[in-house]
């Protein structure tokens, strides 16, 4: 099925085979049981195998369409989340159809084949029996029965409600490999950081690689661009004790120079190179001054409120780099002829270029872009003459009024909006929807007291992606729910046995929170995506339990009987 739908094996797919391996055998543990109980009975084994089919086959079916239904809507997800779960969904569907032709067509054969000669007595009475008497004397009358309901219900919802974990993005693992950050002074050039840094780190991380220190390296890489520089480096060792050790080391070797600061973390298993969660803290508005002092409070607040962490700010909060601003001059732009929007235009012909159309040259397009030749002073940029309608031909310095002073290292905008942005990377082992608790909390209101009218914060990177899983697995779950639910009723022709089998679901959830509470984990993608999983499976006994008493009801066993 991989194949024919053009999909690859993958990690997902591979854990996906590995977890459908248990669920396919349900359906044929279901079968084979009911036919050696019906041999118990003392039916021959050909009729025993006819019979114990048929009885559960119904239920087999409404568990199957169930199963395969609660998956649906995974199929469907369009962000993140449904791209890298729905392997997930295609192959626990089909293992799940091809588990219910197994057990239906295969394993009654089997059995009336390895049965047919043996004598099978009754069984003894187990535990199981006991407990079941158990449960039936403590849940022998209305009263009792509806207490036991409400109870163990509001029980349920109420713990899920309580101690449902704080929710994450994904989980971290323990990919080995450890990425730093590097961010230089403002205006240093390649040559620079090649000469007075890379080289220096190539010195202290030699005896790591060598071997000759602890911890072992097995190799590093070392990237350099303007603004910013890349180290990383994986142990020797894949242990998670060791990699803490590469952790540090490189944490050491990048730390100590002059006017830079370094960042360093694990890379996550589910991202790219030194990828893993992190909250973009957007500062907006029109003038960068302001926005750079806004930048500059939240970015040393920051480590106040989680320690050891820096933030990686975008772009830097120095106005450092050389900048050269051109203010037209309006009247005397009116007396040749030209507006604001001629010019706007001129600026980028005496800049980067300006695109003023396509060639095509037999093969492909090529972009046209006219330019002035190169200039290296503003005193050349000022004289560059200018063909006017109006006025002949006139230097640039005669149109615009060239000013020399300092700017950003880059210019971001984001919906079209100047911003600066602190790319914060959480401490390991918290989850995101603190981190971002404690930020609006604490950050944020320090940030807008430094803002002018009009300037705006707001998150996005892992928050938003956080903000649309929660939205589209929420929308997911209670579409699957509605769907369980329809498709139970229809297959049972009774809403109230619908209503009988969903009552499982805040049982079986509750299970699952409080384990995670036990083992101290946050509710993350894969999280959500197993309480859906939840719904397809738990809901099998429940389906069964409710088909088999409703047929012996129909054959005139009485209630405790039938249960």
């Amino acid at each position: 099925m991989m194949n024919m739908t053009g999909r690859t094996i993958n990690v997902v797919s591979l854990a996906v085979m590995a977890f459908a391996v248990g669920m396919v055998m349900d359906a044929a543990i279901i079968v084979l049981e009911n036919i050696v109980r019906m041999r118990e009975q003392g039916m021959p084994s050909k009729e025993a195998a006819i019979t114990g089919t048929w009885q559960v086959w119904p239920a087999l079916f409404a568990s199957a369409v169930t199963t395969v239904a609660i998956f649906l809507p995974i199929i469907f997800l369009k962000d993140q989340s449904g791209q890298l779960f729905s392997d997930l969904a295609i192959v626990i569907s089909v293992a799940t159809v091809t588990s219910l032709l197994v057990a239906s067509l295969v394993i009654p054969v089997a059995a009336h084949e390895f049965t047919s000669q043996l004598q099978l007595a009754d069984r003894p009475e187990s535990w199981l029996d006991r407990s079941t008497s158990m449960i039936m004397n403590l849940t022998g009358t209305p009263k009792m029965r509806w207490i036991w309901i409400l109870g163990l219900i509001g029980t349920a919802v109420t713990i899920t409600y309580l101690a449902f974990p704080k929710l994450n993005y994904l989980p971290e693992g323990n990919r080995n490999l450890v990425f730093g950050i590097i961010i230089p002074p403002p205006g240093v050039n390649i040559d620079h950081v090649e000469k007075e840094m890379g080289e220096v780190i190539a010195q202290r991380l030699q005896p790591y690689l060598d071997g000759t220190r602890s911890p072992q390296i097995k190799h590093y890489f070392f990237v350099a661009r303007p603004g910013a520089m890349f180290l990383g480096a994986r142990a020797q060792n894949p242990h998670k004790d060791e990699i803490d050790e590469v952790m540090k080391v490189v944490k050491g070797t990048i730390s100590g120079f002059p006017d830079s600061f370094a960042i360093v973390q694990k890379a996550s298993l589910f991202s790219g190179v030194g990828g893993r969660t992190s909250v973009d803290i957007n500062i907006q508005g029109n003038d960068i001054e302001s926005l750079l002092h806004a930048a500059r409070m939240g970015f040393f607040k920051i480590p106040t409120v989680f320690p050891g962490i820096r933030a990686n700010p975008k772009p830097g909060l120095q106005l450092a780099e050389p900048e050269l601003q051109m203010a037209p001059r309006e009247s005397r732009l009116v007396e040749v002829g030209w507006g604001r929007g001629t010019m706007a235009l001129l600026t980028r012909f005496l800049g980067q270029g300006l695109f003023v159309g396509e060639y095509f040259d037999g093969d492909e397009k090529l972009d046209v872009v006219a330019r002035v030749q190169p200039w290296d002073t503003p005193e050349e940029l000022a004289a560059i003459p200018l063909y006017t309608p109006e006025g002949g031909v006139l230097p640039v310095s005669e149109l615009v009024e060239i000013t020399r002073t300092a700017g950003p290292d880059l210019i971001r905008r984001l919906d079209r909006r100047r911003t600066v942005t602190l790319e914060l990377r959480p401490p390991p082992g918290v989850p995101l929807e603190v981190v971002l608790d404690k930020i609006h909390q604490e950050i944020i209101p320090v940030i807008e007291r430094e803002l002018p009218e009009g300037g705006a914060v707001r998150l996005s990177g892992s928050a938003d992606n956080l903000k649309k899983a929660i939205q589209g697995f929420s929308s997911s779950f209670v579409l699957a729910v509605i769907i369980l639910y329809l498709l139970i009723t229809a297959l049972f022709r009774s809403f109230v046995d619908g209503v009988l089998v969903i009552l499982v679901l805040p049982l079986a959830t509750v299970g699952g929170v409080l384990m995670l509470q036990l083992l101290n984990l946050p509710a993350d993608l894969l999280t959500m995506l197993g309480f859906i999983v939840l719904l397809g499976l738990v809901v099998n006994n429940a389906i069964l339990l409710v088909h088999q008493a409703r047929a012996a009801e129909r054959r005139g066993l009485w209630l405790p009987s039938k249960v």
